[in-house]
C-alpha cells in the first residue's frame, strides 16, 4: 500500500510483511493480540499494534516507516502514538547522525520502565484527592471515604514502588540459568 493511505488490518490480517512464512505469520498474529489486550485497558488499538510490533522488532530501533509497515497502521497513527507512547516511558526516538529523522526504540525492560514512570501517575492522583478532600468539605460521607481511600491507595502503592522495583530486579538477576519460557519443556 501507498504511504499514507495504509489502513489499519484487523487482528486477523494477514502478514505485515509479506513474506508469508511462520514466523512472520507469528509476528502478525503477536502484534493483532497485543493490540487486543491493549484495547481491553481503553487504549488505541493502533497504539497497541505499534507497541506489540516493536517488542517482537528484529532491531533496537526502527524507522516509523518501519513501524507503520510492520504494525500494520497508518503512518499518522505512528506519529500520534509515538508522542503518547513517549509520555508514558514506552518508546524512546533515537538520533541517527546525518539524518534529520529519529527512530524509534523501546527499551529491553519496558516493563521496570513502565513501573519506574508510574510513580509520578501515582502522586498526581494522590494530590488530586487530596485537594478534593480539602476543597469539598461539605461532600457526603461516602464520597469522602472514596476519595480518602484514593488517596490511601495512591500513597501506599507509591511507598511500595521501591520494593516493587527491588523485587523485580532480584527477579531478573535470579532468571539467567532458566532459559526462555517456550525453550523448555513444561
Amino acid at each position: 500500500m501507498a504511504q499514507g493511505a495504509q489502513q489499519e488490518r484487523p487482528s486477523g490480517a494477514g502478514p505485515a510483511h509479506g513474506s508469508g512464512d511462520e514466523a512472520d505469520r507469528f509476528r502478525d498474529d503477536f502484534v493483532g493480540r497485543f493490540s487486543e489486550y491493549w484495547n481491553s485497558q481503553g487504549r488505541p488499538r493502533a497504539e497497541g499494534r505499534i507497541v506489540g510490533f516493536l517488542l517482537v522488532a528484529d532491531r533496537d530501533a526502527v524507522s516509523a516507516e518501519e513501524v507503520a509497515e510492520g504494525a500494520g497502521v497508518s503512518r499518522g497513527s505512528v506519529s500520534q502514538s509515538v508522542r503518547r507512547l513517549r509520555e508514558l516511558g514506552f518508546v524512546t526516538l533515537v538520533e541517527v547522525p546525518g539524518q534529520r529523522s529519529r527512530l524509534i526504540s523501546m527499551d529491553e525492560d519496558v516493563w521496570g520502565g513502565f513501573l519506574r514512570n508510574e510513580r509520578s501517575y501515582l502522586r498526581q492522583q494522590r494530590d488530586l484527592a487530596a485537594s478534593a478532600l480539602e476543597r469539598l468539605p461539605g461532600l457526603g460521607a461516602s464520597s469522602r471515604t472514596r476519595l480518602r481511600n484514593m488517596y490511601d491507595y495512591m500513597t501506599w502503592l507509591d511507598g511500595y514502588h521501591d520494593v516493587l522495583l527491588e523485587r523485580w530486579e532480584e527477579y531478573k538477576a535470579a532468571r539467567p540459568g532458566r532459559g526462555d519460557p517456550g525453550s523448555a519443556p513444561r
